[in-house]
C-alpha cells in the first residue's frame, strides 16, 4: 500500500475527527487545583453508634460541639477557621475579579430603589433606600396629607450588629402603635419591639424567643405572637401578650405538643379572623378565632386525623379552603359563618390533573387565585357575580404571584411578575377592566437590554421515562455546539418549585457566554402535587436523578460539553449538589453547596435536634424502621464520600444556622477532603456571624455572590 494512500486515509480520518470534535466539542476540561499551602485536615476521632443491628461510624462527630447551639469547643473553632483562611488564601489572588464581579453588580441595584405606596387604614405607605444604605427605610402619611413621616429605619436599627434581618411588622388599628421583629444573630429566634408613633417612645416590655410573626388585636391593646421552645427552633405556642405587661403573663391561645407539628398564624383578608394553623409535610389542622374576642376558644374547621392540607380565607360571611382533601392539585371550597363541619363545605372549583391551586385571597368583590396550569404560573379573578377569568400576562414563561394587597375593598389586585428575561415588575390588575397597569419595573442603571437575550423551556426525558422541565436563558448568539459553559441550578425539596425569575447577578454570567438552566426536578411543585410527592421520603432519589439526566440532555442536545458544567444549590438542594457530586463527579467543572443538608442519615437520627422531628415527614424516620435507614443511608451525600476524583467545590455555612447546623457542611468538607483521590480545590466559607440565609443586607449579599461566581469562573478559567 502506497505511502500516497496512507496519508490520504489519514488526512480523512483526521478530517472526520475534527469535524466530530466541532460538532461535539471535547470531554477533558482542566481542573482547578487546590493550593500551595497545606489545606486544613481535620483530625479523624471514631465514632460508632448501632441501629437496628447496623453499625454507622463517623469519623467527625466530634464537629459538633456538644454544647451546641453553644459553640465554644476550641478544636471545633479552631477547624472552622483554618478552613476560613485557607478560603481567604484562595480569593487573594483573584480578589481583582470578585471586585470586578461587586462593581457590576451593584451598577445593576437602583440605589435609591422605592417601593410602589400601598393604602391601609387611611394611610398610604411605601419603603425606600438610601444611596449606599445596606437596608430599608420605612415611611407613611396620611391620605389627606403629603408630610411623610418615617416609622421605621432598618439602618438604624442593624448598628452594632454583623447580622441583621427584620422579621415582621405591624401597626395597630389606631394607627398609634408599631411592633416589629427582629434577629440579630441568624438563629430566627426573633425578638419583638414595641413603639408609639405619636411620642416614638418605646415600651419596656420586648418579646424574646419568638418566630417573629406579629399582629395587633383590634382593641389596639395587645400583641398576637408565636413562642418557640426555649432549646428548640419550634413554636411551642400562640400567644396574647397585653402592651405593659411582662411575656410570662402572655395568655395562651392554641399551644402544640407534637413536636413533628409546626404552628403559626395570620389574619384572614376580612381581617375579622385570626387562622390558627399546626401541621406537618402532608397534613394541616386549622382553627379560626373571632379577632374581635379572643377570649373565645377558638373554632375548629377540621383535625389532623382528616390527613389533607388546608388553608382558609374569610370574606363577605364565607371561609374559603385551599384543600387536597379529594385531589392532591388541591380544591377550592366554601362554607357560611357559623357551619364550619367538614360536610358544609361547597365546592367552588373541582380538582384537576392539569390546574395546580397554589393560593386563594378573598376580597370584597372577587377572589385572586395563584395556580399553575401545565407547569406555568397563572392568576385567576373569581367574581362574586359572573364567571372566572384569568389574566392575560406578557410571557408565557414567567413567574407571577399576588402582591400586597392589604385592603379588602380595594378593585385593584397587585401582583408581582417577571421571567427570565424580564426584570421583576409590580402591576395592578383592574378587575372589571381586566387591564395590566405597570406600575413599577425594576431599573438597572448600569443598563440592560432584554432583546440581547432569549429564554426557552425545553423537557429532558429521566431515566424512569419522566419529563422534566427545564428553563434555560442565555445571550443571543449562544452556540448549541457544546462549546461554551453552563450553569445549572435546582432546589428539588419541600414542595418547593424554581419559578422563571429575573436575576441581575446572573447577567454577569450570560455576559461572558454561559447558559444559566433551571432543573425543576421532582420534589418542587413544578408539575403539581404530585411532583412533589415523588422526590420525597422513598421516592428522594429521583431528585437527584432527575438532575444528571437533565445535565445528560443539555449535553446530548449541543448546549453544553460534558464536564463544562457549574452547578449549585443551597440547603436541600445542597443536599442535591452533594448526592449529585457523588453519583456523577465527572459531569461538572464546579459544584458550589450552599448551606447543604449533606449529613442527611445522622441529622435524621437525631430525634433531639429542634427540627428533626418535623422533617420526618419529608425524608422519613430512621430511628422507627430499618428499611428507612439504609434507603437514607444508600443516598446521604456524607454517608456516600468515596475515595475518587471530585470536581472543584466551594461549601457555605453558618455558626447560628438553626436549619442546616454548621457541622453538615464542615463534616461534609473534612471527610471530603480526607477521602478523595483528586488535586482539585475544595474550600469552605464558614459565616461565623450569621444563620441559614448568610449575610444580610442588599450589598452584603452581593459579596457574597461575587465570590461564588468568582469561584465558577475561575474553575472554567475565566479570569476576568
Amino acid at each position: 500500500m502506497s505511502l500516497y494512500f496512507n496519508l490520504c486515509v489519514g488526512i480523512i480520518i483526521l478530517s472526520l475527527l475534527s469535524s466530530c470534535s466541532s460538532q461535539k466539542k471535547s470531554e477533558s476540561f482542566s481542573r482547578l487545583s487546590q493550593l500551595e499551602e497545606i489545606a486544613p485536615q481535620a483530625e479523624s476521632k471514631t465514632y460508632q453508634a448501632e441501629y437496628h443491628g447496623l453499625t454507622l461510624t463517623d469519623d467527625y462527630h466530634w464537629l459538633r460541639d456538644q454544647d451546641y447551639p453553644e459553640v465554644n469547643d476550641n478544636p471545633v473553632l479552631d477547624y472552622l477557621k483554618a478552613e476560613n483562611d485557607y478560603y481567604a488564601k484562595f480569593l487573594t489572588p483573584h480578589k481583582s475579579l470578585v471586585d470586578t464581579l461587586f462593581e457590576e453588580f451593584k451598577g445593576r441595584v437602583d440605589e435609591t430603589d422605592t417601593s410602589v405606596p400601598w393604602q391601609k387604614n387611611g394611610y398610604e405607605y411605601r419603603w425606600y433606600f438610601k444611596p449606599g444604605n445596606e437596608y430599608k427605610t420605612w415611611v407613611r402619611r396620611k391620605l389627606d396629607s403629603d408630610v411623610e413621616q418615617v416609622f421605621m429605619d432598618e439602618n438604624l436599627l442593624a448598628q452594632g450588629h454583623e447580622y441583621f434581618s427584620l422579621e415582621d411588622w405591624d401597626i395597630s388599628p389606631d394607627n398609634v402603635y408599631l411592633a416589629y421583629s427582629v434577629d440579630t444573630d441568624g438563629s430566627e429566634r426573633n425578638i419583638i419591639k414595641i413603639k408609639n408613633l405619636i411620642n416614638n417612645e418605646y415600651f419596656e416590655d420586648e418579646l424574646i424567643n419568638t418566630t417573629g410573626s406579629v399582629q395587633f388585636s383590634q382593641d389596639n391593646q395587645s400583641l398576637i405572637y408565636s413562642l418557640l421552645h426555649k432549646d428548640k427552633w419550634l413554636p411551642l405556642s400562640v400567644n396574647v401578650h397585653k402592651l405593659g405587661t411582662q411575656q410570662d403573663q402572655d395568655n395562651v391561645l392554641v399551644s402544640e405538643l407534637d413536636e413533628s407539628f409546626y404552628l403559626g398564624f395570620y389574619v384572614t383578608s376580612s381581617e375579622q379572623y385570626l387562622v390558627l394553623t399546626t401541621g406537618d409535610s402532608d397534613r394541616t389542622e386549622v382553627s379560626v378565632a373571632s379577632m374581635a374576642d379572643l377570649n373565645q376558644a377558638p373554632e375548629m374547621l377540621n383535625t389532623r386525623e382528616q390527613n389533607f392540607k388546608l388553608e382558609v380565607d374569610h370574606g363577605n360571611g364565607y371561609f374559603y379552603m385551599l384543600t387536597n382533601d379529594t385531589h392532591l392539585n388541591f380544591r377550592i371550597a366554601k362554607t357560611q359563618e357559623g357551619q364550619l363541619e367538614y360536610d358544609q363545605w361547597q365546592t367552588v372549583f373541582a380538582g384537576s390533573d392539569s390546574r395546580y391551586f397554589k393560593h386563594i385571597q378573598i376580597f370584597k368583590d372577587f377572589v385572586a387565585i395563584g395556580q399553575s396550569i401545565q407547569g406555568l404560573e397563572s392568576i385567576s379573578i373569581l367574581p362574586n357575580q359572573g364567571a372566572s377569568h384569568e389574566i392575560a400576562l406578557p410571557e408565557k414563561v414567567a413567574s407571577v404571584g399576588l402582591g400586597n394587597n392589604p385592603e379588602f375593598s380595594q378593585q385593584q389586585v397587585r401582583i408581582q411578575y417577571e421571567s427570565m428575561i424580564t426584570p421583576d415588575s409590580t402591576y395592578d390588575y383592574d378587575v372589571s377592566k381586566k387591564t395590566l397597569n405597570l406600575r413599577k419595573a425594576r431599573k438597572i442603571p448600569s443598563g440592560y437590554d432584554k432583546s440581547l437575550y432569549t429564554t426557552e423551556r425545553i423537557m429532558a426525558d429521566a431515566r424512569d421515562g419522566v419529563k422534566v422541565p427545564i428553563t434555560l436563558v442565555y445571550k443571543k448568539g449562544f452556540k448549541k455546539d457544546g462549546s461554551q459553559p453552563l450553569y445549572l441550578y435546582a432546589y428539588g425539596g419541600y414542595g418547593i418549585g424554581m419559578d422563571p425569575s429575573f436575576s441581575t447577578t446572573r447577567l454577569s454570567l450570560l455576559d461572558r457566554g454561559f447558559a444559566f438552566a433551571y432543573a425543576h426536578v421532582r420534589g418542587g411543585d413544578e408539575m403539581g402535587y404530585q411532583w412533589y410527592l415523588d422526590g420525597k421520603l422513598d421516592k428522594r432519589t429521583n431528585t437527584f436523578n432527575d438532575f444528571v439526566d437533565v445535565a445528560k440532555h443539555l449535553i446530548d442536545e449541543g448546549y453544553v460539553a460534558k464536564g463544562n458544567i457549574s452547578i449549585k444549590g443551597g440547603s436541600a438542594g445542597g443536599e442535591l449538589m452533594g448526592a449529585v457530586v457523588n453519583q456523577a463527579p465527572e459531569l461538572w467543572r464546579s459544584v458550589t453547596l450552599a448551606v447543604p443538608f449533606v449529613d442527611v442519615l445522622n441529622t435524621m437520627l437525631d430525634g433531639t435536634l429542634p427540627l428533626t422531628p418535623p422533617e420526618w415527614g419529608e425524608w422519613g424516620n430512621p430511628l422507627v424502621s430499618k428499611k428507612i435507614f439504609e434507603y437514607i443511608q444508600s443516598y446521604s451525600p456524607y454517608d456516600n464520600i468515596q475515595a475518587k476524583e471530585y470536581p472543584p467545590m466551594l461549601v457555605t455555612g453558618g455558626l447560628n444556622d438553626p436549619r442546616v447546623t454548621y457541622w453538615e457542611p464542615a463534616k461534609w468538607t473534612a471527610k471530603m477532603r480526607a477521602t478523595k483521590t483528586d488535586n482539585n480545590l475544595l474550600v469552605m466559607r464558614m459565616n461565623m456571624g450569621a444563620g441559614h440565609f448568610s449575610n444580610t443586607g442588599r450589598y452584603g449579599r452581593l459579596k457574597d455572590s461575587a465570590e461564588e461566581y468568582a469561584f465558577a469562573l475561575i474553575a472554567h478559567g475565566i479570569k476576568q
